[in-house]
């Protein structure tokens, strides 16, 4: 176990135990969705990758995306 991770737990250790099983929950979740997201990156074939490729130079093509400076702008 990292240092971070036993600093973690010892705070969450000191929170009552409805705040703690939430934190668990939480936490288990995450672990679960990461499994799932790497699961379906290491099952992704280039063939697909090319085509979601293709889609997405389509979108940008047809001005149907958003420039992210949009979104997200820089900070200044």
């Amino acid at each position: 176990m990292t240092e971070l991770l036993r600093r973690a737990i010892a705070q969450i250790e000191k929170l009552p135990p409805d705040q703690q099983d939430a934190i668990a929950a939480r936490f288990l979740a995450e672990l679960q969705d990461e499994k799932k997201w790497e699961t379906l990156f290491a099952t992704t074939t280039d063939d697909q990758w090319d085509r979601m490729a293709a889609i997405v130079r389509q979108e940008i093509a047809s001005g149907e995306t958003v420039p992210l400076d949009d979104v997200f702008p820089p900070q200044t």
